[in-house]
């Protein structure tokens, strides 16, 4: 049976992508040993990073001024290490979902943050609009896609302080406009690569503002400095990041994801509005095109094991909702294909008649 990925993340990758790394991993150019046990300073392992770094500038048309770099440790990670280097006195959070609670809760350890709007008491079921942002905060923190709730940004805001985007979600699958961001960081085992590495891209002339002394290791200069050598970086997800920015690439890059992420949207959502059985946990107008979440109506609610298991059955894999907010949930990254959500479709359909 063919199975369907729909995990929220780690998530699918385009199947060359998988398969060229691993060719790499049980012989690394043709040079006998593992991409696994090489040195990051081998000869042949820059090449990687610098072919990386360059199509990360080109699809997302990366102005002068900035630098990409590569580390461990995930968003989570970014969570602290942004405030350490950005936060001076004050900083705002928009809070749409878990992740950007988690980011407010570690800024709070560097200085005053400002909670410039919420949706937690509506379940984060919309982002809100119509908030003003303190002019003297040092930044404004935000979370573009929420994976959980099924919300998202999908434009650069207009603010009137810097801007800095946790991208993890949806990075790659839509044109943005860097200039308008100092800090943009992406995990990347949704769009990008498998789990383990992290992307950052950070505006040059903002660092090294913070009045603190930060640890080496949590300092971006340290690491804009050793061009992401400063200490063994994660060797195999970056080179299946590079592969999957190459397919990025082949494939008519972010303008043609975005394409995508519209088509395969409106297939599902169209389905869910249609179908009797289900409806959209969010309001229409901030629904994520890369985590659509949706539940059964009430009067069918004991139906969702059982849709679940039909589902699956049909080769369906991680469409279960977070327990947050329950139901299902169809992740459709860059790497989903038209085949499969209608095949999830299908199901949807098929289980409604039965019903």
């Amino acid at each position: 049976m063919k199975k369907y990925n729909f995990n929220a993340g780690p998530s699918m990758l385009p199947r060359e992508v998988i398969e060229n790394t691993a060719k790499q991993i049980l012989d690394f150019n043709g040079d006998g040993l593992s991409l696994m046990e090489i040195s990051h300073r081998a000869k042949n392992f820059q090449p990687v990073v610098d072919e990386a770094e360059a199509l990360i500038k080109e699809l997302l048309q990366i102005p002068e001024g900035y630098s990409v770099i590569f580390l461990g440790g995930g968003a989570s990670l970014q969570f602290c290490q942004v405030p350490y280097n950005f936060l001076i006195k004050k900083a705002a959070y928009l809070n749409t979902g878990t992740w950007a609670k988690k980011a407010m809760k570690e800024a709070k350890l560097f200085g005053e943050v400002v909670e410039v709007a919420s949706s937690a008491d509506a379940n984060y079921t919309f982002i809100p609009k119509g908030y003003e942002v303190p002019s003297d905060a040092d930044y404004l923190h935000i979370t573009t896609n929420n994976t959980i709730y099924g919300t998202e940004i999908r434009e650069d805001l207009d603010v009137c302080v810097p801007l800095i985007a946790d991208m993890s979600s949806d990075i790659f699958s839509r044109p943005i406009d860097v200039s308008k961001y100092d800090c943009i960081y992406a995990g990347a085992q949704k769009n990008l690569a498998m789990a383990g590495v992290t992307v950052i891209i950070l505006k040059n002339d903002k660092l090294g503002k913070a009045p603190r002394q930060i640890p080496t290791m949590l300092n971006y200069i340290t690491h804009v400095e050793k061009g992401s050598m400063f200490n063994t970086p994660p060797v195999v997800p970056i080179y299946s990041a590079l592969e999957n920015l190459r397919w990025l690439k082949a494939h008519g890059g972010v303008e043609a994801m975005d394409k995508l992420a519209h088509e395969r949207a409106e297939i599902v959502y169209g389905e869910i509005d249609r179908n009797k059985l289900f409806k959209g946990t969010v309001v229409e107008e901030d629904r994520s095109l890369m985590n659509i979440c949706f539940v059964m109506n009430e009067e069918y609610a004991e139906l969702e094991k059982p849709f679940f298991e039909f589902a699956t059955e049909r080769g369906m894999v991680g469409i279960k909702g977070h327990r947050s907010v329950g139901g299902f949930r169809a992740s459709c990254y860059n790497a989903q294909t038209i085949e499969g959500v209608n095949a999830l479709v299908k199901a949807m359909q098929d289980f409604e008649k039965q019903h």
